[in-house]
């Protein structure tokens, strides 16, 4: 993976921090995005560099906004030209049962988790050389009543990455699925995401094979 460049979606904490991390210290070029948390994306840009990340790249990117979106992807064509790796992994979930979900939480999960997962991904597409990892979930997998539009979203994911799969035969397009994972969604509460990370890593590296559009599921590598 030395000398690649690979592109992480909500990199300022999380499962995306601790992936762009994981990228660096194999001497990756890394580009990092935030949405409001600026500085703890200047925070990950800096400790990527002390990693060992061959360069960086910290931008802002609301995956709501379409001028948000087109704007990272041409500064990105701007300084490299091309990615290896786009990984798509800014979410967001309301976990509380469904009749007690606003409307503006309905709508914020549906254009974070897949509306605007699917426009990163037709504007990043010309740039990418080998793949495209999608985070998606458990909760694409198996539904939970008290997920309920976060698990539509999720399952859309993976709908959307098995058909882009077959229109694009020629690059890696699969599924990453954590199950709960200790960040601000799960109250902090499940495995480190620096496993989801790993597992990350081993698809993009060929370390862990996954059939094109198909799941690799977090669960089952780390046990």
């Amino acid at each position: 993976m030395k000398g690649q460049i690979v592109l992480i979606t909500g990199s300022s904490s999380g499962i995306g921090r601790e992936t762009a991390y994981r990228f660096a210290k194999e001497g990756t070029m890394v580009v990092l995005t935030y949405y409001k948390g600026k500085t703890r994306g200047q925070m990950a840009e800096r400790r990527c560099r002390k990693l060992g990340a061959a360069d960086t790249l910290l931008l802002h990117l609301d995956v709501t906004d379409n001028k948000s979106i087109m704007d990272a992807a041409t500064q990105v064509r701007r300084r490299y030209g091309q990615i290896d790796y786009l990984v798509n992994n800014a979410g967001t979930g309301t976990f509380i049962y469904f009749h007690k979900q606003s409307a503006r939480e309905i709508e914020r999960q549906i254009r974070t988790n897949l509306e605007g997962l699917i426009k990163v991904t037709r504007a990043f597409l010309p740039l990418v050389r080998k793949g495209i990892i999608n985070v998606a979930s458990i909760a694409g997998k198996e539904p939970y009543d008290d997920m309920t539009v976060y698990c539509g979203s999720k399952f859309g994911v993976r709908g959307f990455t098995q058909a882009l799969a077959l229109e694009h035969p020629r690059q890696q397009v699969c599924c990453v699925n954590p199950d709960q994972v200790a960040t601000r969604l799960s109250g902090y509460l499940g495995r480190p995401p620096e496993d989801v990370a790993e597992v990350i890593f081993m698809v993009a590296s060929g370390r862990v094979k996954c059939k094109q559009g198909g799941d690799v599921d977090v669960w089952k590598v780390i046990k």
